[in-house]
């Protein structure tokens, strides 16, 4: 199909009828990373979902570029009985999509179903005797041991975000999917004009009522939109997507894969630039419960087989200010990155070496079952060399390509391959959710109940919890250490490497925020 054919068609799907759009109105066309197939806040780490829950619901607290917290849905907290008791008032005036009023006990059962999840939240549930409203206003937290990081959990910016909701909807079991969008936040879920693989939209929530004062900077301060409607066009070939944002149809492009940044840097209308100063944080996870990764030998076998340089410069081009390797179990750059342990990743790995260290390691030829996706396309790259460097190990890899709702689909099964089940993936992670042992769900080792590979691994658990309890930023950085030493033993993942991702947008939107995808202050202007 010729691409002019293809964007006639595009443009036709974003002309389809729309509910409630008025003649001129401010619509904001964005393209993002993957299709939006999972609504749930908390079900899934996949950042369409992330980016989706940030316009549809609020949190308690907001997180800046610094990395602090400070109230959003709240008015303010206070803090008793030696850092044991915690008040946290709701602002006055917020409201659900619905039209009912936020209250107390919403954000309670919020509160707990989303601690049920993450990993930051069950550090806190597991600090908490008990949680309540005492009234319509106050959540109250009585700790067992003081939890300084709360307002920092209940703002985090990484998946799963503490999203509230309303307690008919938050009293959902955790592990079963919430599909009606009714949230605070400064967007509405329009789900009559979704298209599955094509479109979702969002219009703005007329009662919602930002912070009154402070500096938006990510999810932290005031959040005032300027557009009617937000419009995702799902737009999986990249070349179909620069085209529709350099002819105007989109705004914005999330995502911009590396080999068409020279192209769109060229364009006059558009402007091309890292907003996310956090990068990607790339690495292929492995399935602890099935053979041949169940056996933590073969695991560490495969350190000796990584050329991170070869990961980058497959998404990130050559060029090396773009890309940042060797990397660990932190990202570079950040408080917790060391480089403990680092020498057992290799700039020339010797296959025929790894070789022999995998048969020593007990690997038999069993069937490593490989997952990928054909979009985003980075992560195709990533899975691209990723099974080409156990083919290259002399693994028996079988290279299953798929569209990624399918293949998030199927990672969640602990069948055996036989049975469906699957060996190892590719993914990339935002360097914000791999900042810490709070946020990093990929870092625990708390078995069945570990982030999908589910690794078990009570050294590394027990170090977690001393760095929670850790009282200065050098002993929290000691059991980051630690951590790191533990992992490259217990090998929960193979770290490839950290890349800048790239976005671009139009020149008519101004003010477009820092960090992954928001959209509130931006503006489009004519």
């Amino acid at each position: 199909m010729k691409r002019r054919t293809l964007l006639t068609g595009l443009s036709a799907a974003i002309a389809a009828p729309r509910i409630g759009r008025a003649q001129g109105s401010r619509v904001l066309r964005f393209i993002p990373q993957t299709d939006l197939t999972v609504l749930d806040p908390i079900w899934t780490t996949v950042y369409a979902t992330r980016e989706h829950a940030n316009m549809v619901f609020d949190t308690l607290y907001g997180t800046d570029s610094q990395y602090r917290a400070s109230p959003q849905m709240v008015d303010g907290h206070v803090v008793e009985n030696d850092g044991k008791l915690w008040k946290l008032t709701l602002r006055e005036g917020l409201k659900w999509h619905d039209g009912e009023r936020v209250l107390a006990r919403d954000c309670v059962a919020s509160i707990q179903r989303w601690a049920k999840r993450d990993p930051f939240g069950q550090a806190l549930l597991d600090a908490t005797d008990e949680l309540s409203a005492p009234d319509d206003r106050t959540i109250q937290f009585r700790l067992k041991r003081p939890f300084p990081m709360l307002p920092a959990a209940l703002g985090k910016l990484p998946s799963l975000i503490p999203a509230m909701m309303p307690e008919r909807l938050a009293k959902t079991d955790a592990f079963t999917q919430v599909t009606e969008m009714v949230g605070s936040g400064p967007f509405r879920f329009l789900p009559d004009e979704r298209i599955s693989g094509a479109r979702v939209a969002y219009g703005r929530f007329a009662d919602y009522v930002p912070r009154p004062s402070g500096t938006s900077d990510w999810t932290a301060g005031p959040k005032v939109v300027h557009v009617d409607r937000v419009e995702w066009t799902v737009i999986n070939d990249p070349a179909t997507a620069a085209a529709a944002l350099q002819s105007g149809e989109q705004d914005w492009w999330n995502y911009a894969v590396s080999d068409l940044i020279p192209l769109l840097k060229r364009a006059p209308n558009l402007k091309v630039e890292v907003l996310d100063p956090s990068g990607l944080f790339c690495l292929m996870r492995l399935n602890h419960l099935q053979p041949p990764f169940n056996n933590p030998a073969i695991r560490r076998a495969l350190f000796g087989a990584i050329n991170q340089t070869d990961f980058m410069t497959a998404v990130a081009t050559d060029d090396p200010s773009m890309y940042q390797v060797p990397t660990g179990f932190f990202p570079h750059g950040t408080p917790l990155a060391s480089d403990a342990g680092m020498g057992a990743i290799s700039a020339s790995p010797d296959y025929d070496k790894v070789k022999r260290d995998l048969k020593a390691a007990g690997y038999k030829g069993e069937k490593v079952v490989f997952l990928a996706a054909t979009d985003p396309s980075f992560v195709k790259s990533l899975a691209d060399v990723g099974a080409d460097m156990l083919q290259r190990a002399g693994m028996n890899v079988d290279y299953q390509v798929s569209d990624f709702g399918t293949m998030i689909t199927r990672r969640t099964t602990r069948a055996p391959v036989e049975q469906g089940g699957w060996s190892a993936f590719m993914t990339a992670l935002a360097g914000i959710d791999m900042l810490n042992p709070a946020v990093q769900a990929q870092l625990r080792g708390n078995g069945a109940n570990s982030w999908i590979g589910w690794p078990d691994s009570p050294r590394i658990e027990q170090l977690r919890g001393e760095w929670f309890q850790a009282p200065t930023l050098e002993a929290q950085q000691e059991a980051a250490r630690q951590i790191q030493l533990q992992a490259f033993q217990d090998v929960p993942y193979l770290p490839v490497g950290q890349f800048s991702q790239l976005t671009a947008y139009s020149r008519k939107l101004s003010d477009v925020p820092r960090g992954y995808a928001l959209f509130w202050n931006v503006r489009k202007n004519a």
